[in-house]
């Protein structure tokens, strides 16, 4: 016998051992039949038998559930009001009530490391609350001073409404919400929501003083500024202690004490959506108070038509000055919160302002001159409820390039490149023998 008959063969390479099936092996036939189409007896999901736009409709609703509720409860007011000797007791309720849920909520659910560290933020506050006094209010009196061009075109007291809004404070709720929805820094808009009304109680009354006090056509349907500001400044900080400082203590001590069980109650069971829908109900007594005073019944449909239009693009014009102006120095999620801050205009400040620094006003007048900080709520919170989701994804972008860019992944990325040589050095390597 040779060599070569004698040598023996390569394990799995023998005639024998070749021939063999593998039973865990799965033959031809079975898996020709395998790979044919079988007829699926199961029951199709209800979701395949709808069509795609109702899918895409559904899906839509469900993310801009709050965009809606805000046309329901808008039409709702317009169709039914409260009786007017029950509006004072619905708009002290409604005030106290839900801004003190909201506010209890937001206590209970941010930490007090955070909250102190955005209250020292002074550089921050100085760039925040100059833009909410000062930009806005000199950019709605150039609208103004533009518009008024035209004597027989506006009504006097629309223009004077527009420099009302233009120079109240921030609104103290639904902004807080919004920069919670969109994943901003709910912290630094609780932060600037306080101190923005507390401000506004002595910046407010001036600048409407000011601007009100140039010599112009529609200025002089305004009786003489002899209102009492103590009335003002004892009022909104009554409902700044109310319904936003004593409800945040609250909240804080409640978290300090009973942190597990906060977590479980507002994230857990999903309280933490009673936020919004307390937001949806001031919105509703908003435009229920304006419905019900008559003030859209006041002016000509032409002149309502040209309100809504200058206060969206007043929106547009506050949010991208505040969008660009903190892009250039603040983080992504601060940037939210301050285009949230910065555009927003809260009538449960403004309305009792018209009517306490002018004693006295005409109630067809006050109605007029409420008209524009009704609809630029209405604007300014549909407009922020469209840009959560763009909000959630530019910071979900940011900080996963944060997170591709930082130091551990770099680590972890020169780690397989190094394993990529070392086995590419290997494979070059002459075997032995040869």
């Amino acid at each position: 016998m040779s060599a070569k008959a004698n040598q023996p063969s390569a394990p799995g390479k023998s005639a024998t051992e070749g021939s063999k099936i593998d039973p865990l092996q799965p033959s031809a036939d079975q898996t020709a039949r395998a790979q044919k189409p079988t007829p699926n007896t199961s029951p199709t999901p209800t979701s395949s038998t709808r069509p795609e736009w109702l899918t895409t409709l559904l899906k839509t609703l469900q993310d801009q559930w709050f965009l809606v509720g805000i046309g329901v409860v808008i039409t709702i007011a317009s169709q039914v009001q409260v009786p007017a000797s029950q509006q004072k007791i619905k708009e002290t309720v409604t005030t106290y009530l839900m801004v003190s849920i909201i506010f209890f909520i937001t206590g209970c659910t941010l930490d007090t490391r955070v909250l102190v560290a955005n209250y020292s933020r002074w550089r921050v506050h100085l760039f925040v609350q100059g833009q909410c006094f000062l930009m806005t209010s000199a950019i709605a009196f150039g609208v103004v001073s533009a518009a008024a061009t035209d004597r027989e075109f506006m009504d006097p007291g629309l223009l004077v409404g527009l420099i009302f809004f233009g120079c109240v404070a921030t609104t103290m709720s639904s902004n807080v919400v919004m920069t919670r929805q969109a994943h901003g820094n709910q912290a630094l808009t609780v932060v600037q929501t306080t101190l923005g009304n507390f401000i506004g109680v002595f910046v407010s009354p001036a600048l409407v003083i000011m601007f009100t006090s140039v010599d112009t056509w529609y200025n002089a349907v305004l009786p003489s500024n002899s209102g009492q500001f103590g009335a003002i400044y004892g009022r909104v900080l009554k409902q700044l202690g109310l319904s936003i400082y004593v409800p945040m203590a609250a909240g804080q001590l409640a978290r300090y004490f009973f942190e597990p069980a906060c977590r479980k109650v507002f994230f857990d069971w999903k309280v933490l959506k009673f936020g919004p829908l307390c937001m949806l109900v001031v919105i509703w007594q908003t435009y229920d108070a304006a419905f019900a005073s008559g003030a859209f019944d006041t002016v000509p449909g032409s002149n309502m038509v040209f309100m809504v239009f200058v206060c969206l693009g007043l929106f547009l014009v506050y949010f991208c000055v505040a969008f660009f102006t903190s892009l250039m120095w603040l983080p992504r999620e601060d940037v939210v919160a301050v285009c949230y801050t910065v555009p927003a205009k809260g009538p449960a400040f403004g309305v009792p302002l018209s009517t306490t620094i002018f004693a006295g006003m005409d109630p067809v007048l006050q109605s007029k001159i409420q008209i524009a900080i009704v609809i630029f709520q209405g604007l300014q919170i549909a407009c922020g409820s469209l840009l959560i989701g763009v909000f959630r994804k530019w910071i979900a972008a940011g900080e996963a390039r944060k997170a591709q860019n930082s130091p551990a992944s770099q680590d972890l990325e020169a780690g397989e490149e190094d394993r990529e040589v070392h086995h590419d050095h290997q494979s070059v390597e002459p075997k032995p023998g040869q």
